[in-house]
């Protein structure tokens, strides 16, 4: 069984762009396995993050039916971590405390904090350790980088165990070198735990060197045009980004979004 499954899922805002047939995405579909990391990729405007608000629930689909685990999506969902472009840390909560707030407002979690409080609290410390934050745990989110920043909100999104993680340009406001950092501990993480991944980002060279597949959207109303296994073998080290079979999928990625591009410019002359 598919762990995510979107089967003909239209998306309209509102109901007056339903009777008017103007639609945010069109047409999605597609099936992802039991921790498999896909990217979806394409130009801005695309549907990129209506796509994610419709795997996590917070939007649901004018046509179609969106499954994840073996239910019906219905509403938002508890089994998901979420990560975006800005990390959104609480500025008076130290950085273990930043991780350990959905452990305070997510069952089962919630009802037993009080008593579990230093068992959490160790729990988000490790997970804190294993991202390369030892002896940050303490600091408050103004006393971070940028880098240090993102690998914490990364840590909150996972402290919960969800099923899966869904990721909104989460580096795309880093320097090359943080965001090349970033790639390989998101790798570690979920090469160790197998939960699922949804990653949108404009990097090519980021979704070629974490996904499994990479799927690539049209301009809106966006749907996928493209679906690409990525053949290169795991574990991936940055050394791979260099080779040549490397860039010759981001350059064929490239040549799709371009297409997508010249279409779009073509049919608003």
């Amino acid at each position: 069984m598919s762990f995510v499954e979107f089967d003909k899922v239209w998306l309209a805002y509102n109901e007056e762009l339903l009777d008017a047939g103007q639609f945010a995405v069109e047409d999605i579909t597609l099936k992802v396995n039991e921790g498999e990391f896909i990217a979806i990729v394409g130009p801005s405007g695309c549907g990129k993050s209506t796509f994610m608000k419709l795997a996590t629930g917070l939007k649901r689909p004018s046509k179609g039916t969106i499954t994840i685990a073996g239910h019906a999506v219905t509403g938002p969902l508890k089994i998901t971590g979420m990560a975006f472009q800005a990390p959104s840390l609480l500025p008076w909560r130290t950085t273990v405390r930043n991780v350990m707030l959905p452990l305070e407002i997510v069952e089962p979690y919630r009802s037993s904090f009080k008593h579990k409080r230093a068992e959490y609290e160790a729990k988000a410390r490790a997970l804190l350790q294993n991202v390369g934050l030892g002896g940050y745990e303490d600091k408050f989110p103004w006393q971070l980088s940028g880098g240090m920043q993102q690998r914490a909100s990364i840590c909150r999104a996972l402290i919960h165990e969800p099923k899966m993680l869904l990721l909104d340009e989460p580096f795309g406001a880093l320097d090359a070198f943080t965001r090349e950092e970033l790639w390989c501990t998101l790798r570690d993480l979920q090469a160790a735990q197998r939960f699922n991944v949804i990653l949108v980002t404009h990097d090519l060279r980021e979704s070629v060197f974490l996904a499994d597949t990479v799927y690539v959207m049209s301009k809106s109303p966006g749907r996928f045009v493209v679906r690409r296994e990525i053949e290169l073998p795991r574990p991936r080290d940055l050394e791979v980004t260099y080779s040549a079979m490397f860039t010759d999928i981001v350059h064929e990625l490239r040549g799709h979004i371009g297409a997508v591009r010249n279409v779009f410019a073509k049919a608003a002359s």
